[in-house]
């Protein structure tokens, strides 16, 4: 009797911390407040336009999956200052406060990118050209020297580029060069400097970098 009852008790020693670890490792994984609290907001704000996980479905509206956190709030905050203009995006951030823009940017941050193809700017064509070694002839630089070789930017100074929609790249180069859009001072200085045709190649090109 007392080899069956020490049997039994030393199989509920082994089991009890197999249980506690499971326990512990499915707590770990749950979504926090802030965490739901980020979702609810994009969910509620941003969805309709953007796409559930940032990943847009229309493509003059930007993906914002795996963007930098630092360039979405400072995007967001633009926008409600009004040093960006759109007025549908200022309607959109009119509410938010600081924490929730906060919250959006690390949300749409950590989700994961769709990957996109160019239609006709692939090795060798105008939009590499252009992205790799910029426009001598107008003093263009190279697009890579500031979003990197595989258009991933450089955190916390310059957007990721890869895989944006074209259209959206198409569109605002142009706003740029015409100072619709006037929060980036050192894209406005370079847009000014390209034509439509560069502009859609390198464009269409970023749309199928990875």
């Amino acid at each position: 009797m007392r080899v069956v009852l020490a049997f039994v008790l030393a199989l509920n020693l082994v089991a009890l911390p197999t249980f506690a670890a499971e326990k512990v490792a499915k707590v770990a994984v749950e979504p926090t407040t802030e965490v739901k609290n980020r979702q609810q907001v994009a969910q509620n704000v941003c969805a309709a336009c953007h796409g559930a996980d940032g990943n847009s479905a229309i493509s003059l509206n930007p993906k914002l999956a795996g963007q930098h956190p630092e360039y979405l709030l400072k995007q967001l905050t633009n926008f409600k200052e009004g040093t960006r203009a759109n007025a549908v995006m200022a309607g959109m951030v009119a509410n938010l406060s600081k924490e929730d823009m906060q919250g959006l940017a690390k949300y749409y941050a950590d989700q994961k990118q769709t990957l996109g193809k160019a239609k006709s700017n692939g090795a060798g064509s105008l939009g590499e050209k252009i992205y790799r070694g910029g426009i001598a002839a107008t003093g263009v630089p190279a697009c890579a020297a500031c979003h990197g070789a595989n258009g991933g930017g450089i955190p916390k100074q310059y957007p990721r580029v890869a895989g944006q929609h074209a259209d959206y790249a198409l569109q605002q180069l142009r706003t740029l060069r015409t100072a619709e859009r006037a929060n980036a001072p050192m894209m406005m200085t370079i847009a000014a400097k390209m034509t439509d045709a560069e502009m859609q190649a390198v464009a269409d090109y970023m749309q199928g970098l990875r």
